[in-house]
């Protein structure tokens, strides 16, 4: 957890004064608003009782919100807005109507974010800045601040200013997409129907296999058939449940129980029945995450102190020097210990090897 250097504070965003509170993130991709979900949960223990509305970027953040009780409005810019000028200045137009308490632009480096934020109207506007590029801001928190995991970065932001005694705050929220009880009945039922009652009952443990991601971060098929066949040697009484991607094609020829939906929710009501869900770093990653299932996490691209899922059941390995075998078997060795050690981080015991993470990336 991070401590705040109270002599770095300009005078501080009142509590008693915050009622309608507005978040630039102009996005369209689902990691990078499920992203921000730490921050809303931030919001509403600084400025209990407040109001908010997001900018978001396409449809998923309408999906991600929709059972957040203080978030009201979910404004959709369409993506690639310049292609379609009349619905997005219409929508700017409709969203400048409303004078806001504190506007809030969590980014670090998106000009978009920063251009929204000075369009929009409000009383206080907070985002992260050195003091010669502040232009728009009332409040800033210089960018040398800002923790390295991107989900962390925006609730320390919306600490640094406010009026609450910040260095007694407590460690980070986890990423919640706050499915509903309902939610969770109709995904425990679609696992039981993926896995017929044999499998069920050989089986101590369900896993998800997510085998897809963007660019250099998606793991060649191969890998995942190497992978799954020396994990199911190693921890035999384990079933396996593949989520199929967006494009509706199985990754791995459809070799175990498939499920697929469109709807980020109910994709995030099966994984949360699952176990533990495995995934390279990618939305769904983060999806997993968000529906509170101990999710690892595959990394040989992107840094995974950047986005590696956090919290006590959550851990990442970084592959680049193990073979599909050897990360099996680190997967395999970590849940087994997780499991003798009972609360305790599994990242405590997934890779013995990977070096100690920084103060502002503790698990909490």
């Amino acid at each position: 957890m991070n401590t705040l250097s109270a002599t770095a504070h300009d005078a501080g965003i009142p509590s008693g004064a915050i009622h309608r509170i507005l978040i630039c993130r102009p996005n369209h991709r689902l990691g990078n608003m499920l992203l921000i979900t730490p921050m809303v949960a931030e919001l509403e223990r600084l400025y209990k009782g407040a109001e908010i509305d997001i900018v978001g970027e396409g449809e998923l953040a309408c999906d991600i919100f929709a059972t957040f009780f203080s978030v009201k409005n979910v404004y959709c810019l369409p993506r690639r807005g310049f292609k379609h000028p009349a619905s997005f200045l219409s929508l700017i137009l409709k969203v400048r109507k409303t004078r806001y308490d504190l506007i809030i632009d969590p980014c670090v480096g998106s000009g978009f974010s920063r251009t929204l934020t000075r369009i929009f109207k409000g009383r206080y506007k907070l985002g992260f800045g050195d003091v010669k590029v502040t232009h728009g801001l009332t409040h800033h928190v210089p960018r040398g601040m800002a923790p390295k995991h991107m989900a962390k970065r925006s609730v320390y932001l919306a600490r640094w200013h406010a009026s609450l005694n910040a260095t007694e705050s407590p460690g980070f929220p986890t990423l919640d997409i706050r499915l509903t009880e309902d939610e969770r009945a109709h995904g425990r039922s679609v696992v039981q129907q993926l896995l017929d009652a044999r499998a069920l009952g050989h089986a101590s443990r369900t896993i998800g296999i997510f085998a897809d991601a963007t660019g250099r971060k998606r793991y060649p098929v191969e890998w995942w058939m190497e992978f799954i066949a020396s994990l199911q040697n190693l921890m035999p009484q384990t079933a396996i449940v593949e989520i199929v991607p967006m494009h509706g094609t199985s990754m791995l020829d459809s070799a175990w129980p498939t499920y697929y939906s469109s709807s980020i929710r109910r994709m995030a009501a099966v994984m949360s029945s699952l176990d533990i869900v495995i995934s390279a770093d990618c939305g769904v990653m983060h999806l997993a995450v968000a529906a509170h299932v101990p999710t690892i996490g595959m990394f040989s691209v992107t840094d995974a102190n950047t986005y590696g899922p956090y919290g006590v059941s959550n851990s990442w390995l970084v592959t680049n020097e193990l073979s599909a075998s050897d990360a099996a078997q680190r997967v395999a060795d970590g849940v087994q210990r997780a499991r003798e050690n009972a609360g305790q981080s599994m990242a405590n015991f997934l890779a013995p090897n990977r070096r100690r993470l920084q103060r502002d990336d503790c698990d909490v």
